[in-house]
């Protein structure tokens, strides 16, 4: 299937990048300037802003709850961005959608970026919300039962590193693990995967662009040998939460999010994958207006309510 025709309408009206240099602050700014108005965004029962007080230190994190009731479901949502872009408010629709349609309590994280911050940064905020978490249970509501993670791209990689290091800690208590369309590899090797080449040009992120974006993390100490950096390498991903990897036909990064599926099934962890045809990069973040591409979230509150936990 060719790219979605909106979606491909869309990429034809934006701009050349830039030349020269990324530039953080410039492209953090670009991001915030899009975020809708809080009138226009989906409301909930209640949305609250808090810190979580983790051995990382204090992280910010924004509290979504869907509606009134006595407990709820916990779902730790990290953001994308490449581990230098993105906040809580330019991916709080993600955040505000996940808690409708699932029925969780999400929690969004907004952890440290890159390069201001160095390599664990990031992932230490992310795996001490998730505990921390955990230990709040009470004053979330926790029912006790689900305790989620959820990630888009380089919030997908989170997922999968925190979801490893949980398993390594003897932290038992995370019961699923949601990916859409993750990082998984940041050896950006093009001949490493078939989509790197089959989707390199036109699909709005390009493979040409996947080093210069990545660079601001890697150049933080994030070594793409570590399977903490690249979960894909790590060997053994038996024992792992039961997972969902969304991808998308037209994505670089396709390939690995499958084959890191594949391999939890092959270690015997319940996983599935699924991949939106005509989608590329991004599309859960920017496209979950059309209704094709809104299904990831039906799809993950099936999977959260209906899957049973690897044990």
């Amino acid at each position: 299937m060719t790219l979605h025709p909106e979606i491909a309408r869309i990429l034809g009206t934006l701009p050349p990048p830039p030349p020269g240099p990324l530039n953080p602050v410039a492209m953090r700014d670009g991001e915030a300037a899009q975020v809708p108005p809080l009138e226009d965004r989906l409301p909930l029962h209640s949305v609250e802003d808090a810190t979580a007080v983790t051995p990382a230190g204090d992280v910010p994190v924004r509290i979504y709850t869907p509606v009134e009731a006595d407990s709820y479901g916990l779902l730790v949502y990290f953001h994308g961005g490449a581990f230098f872009l993105g906040s809580l408010d330019t991916h709080d629709h993600v955040a505000r959608a996940l808690a409708k349609e699932t029925g969780h309590k999400v929690i969004s994280v907004g952890y440290r970026l890159a390069p201001e911050n160095a390599f664990p940064a990031g992932l230490e905020d992310c795996y001490g919300v998730v505990r921390w978490a955990a230990e709040q249970g009470g004053r979330l509501q926790w029912d006790g039962k689900n305790l989620a993670l959820a990630g888009d791209s380089s919030g997908g990689t989170y997922v999968a590193a925190v979801a490893a290091k949980a398993h390594d800690d003897g932290f038992g208590k995370i019961t699923h693990q949601v990916m859409f369309y993750p990082s998984l590899d940041l050896d950006f090797d093009v001949d490493r995967y078939t989509s790197l080449r089959e989707n390199a040009e036109g699909y709005g992120l390009e493979t040409a662009g996947l080093k210069p974006f990545n660079s601001f993390y890697l150049e933080s100490g994030a070594d793409p040998a570590d399977p903490l950096v690249s979960p894909i390498k790590r060997k053994d991903l038996a024992g792992l939460p039961a997972a969902l990897v969304i991808t998308g036909e037209h994505d670089p990064l396709r390939d690995e999010g499958e084959l890191y599926g594949q391999r939890l099934k092959d270690a015997g962890v319940p996983a599935t994958v699924s991949r939106y045809a005509g989608a590329g990069h991004g599309f859960v973040q920017h496209f979950s207006w059309i209704p094709d591409f809104y299904r990831p979230f039906h799809e993950t509150a099936g999977f959260l309510n209906n899957v049973r936990a690897a044990t």
